[in-house]
């Protein structure tokens, strides 16, 4: 992840503030609406770790075939990643 847990903390935190100030959300539990929108924002920063560890296994196990072709390392692991990515739907 690019960004530091904290930092998504303190980002979750400022977003519930600007929204309970704009009248957008109603809450009489900040904190907990705060530890809601860290959890959420965590979990889709994350979710490019997630995909580079799977490009990871399945790279791995082409390892011998990658190897015996020739086959460029990070070439393979971009398109892997690519596919993946269009499999997840995912905005990177």
């Amino acid at each position: 992840m690019l960004v530091s847990k904290e930092f998504v903390a303190y980002m979750a935190r400022e977003i519930v503030k600007k929204l309970t100030a704009g009248q957008f959300i109603e809450t009489k539990e900040v904190a907990t609406v705060s530890d809601r929108v860290n959890t959420a924002l965590l979990e889709e920063l994350s979710l490019e770790d997630r995909i580079n560890d799977e490009v990871r296994i399945i790279l791995e196990t082409y390892s011998d075939e990658m190897r015996n072709s020739g086959a460029d390392y990070q070439e393979m692991f971009r398109k892997v990643k690519n596919e993946l990515v269009k499999k997840y739907k995912a905005v990177l």
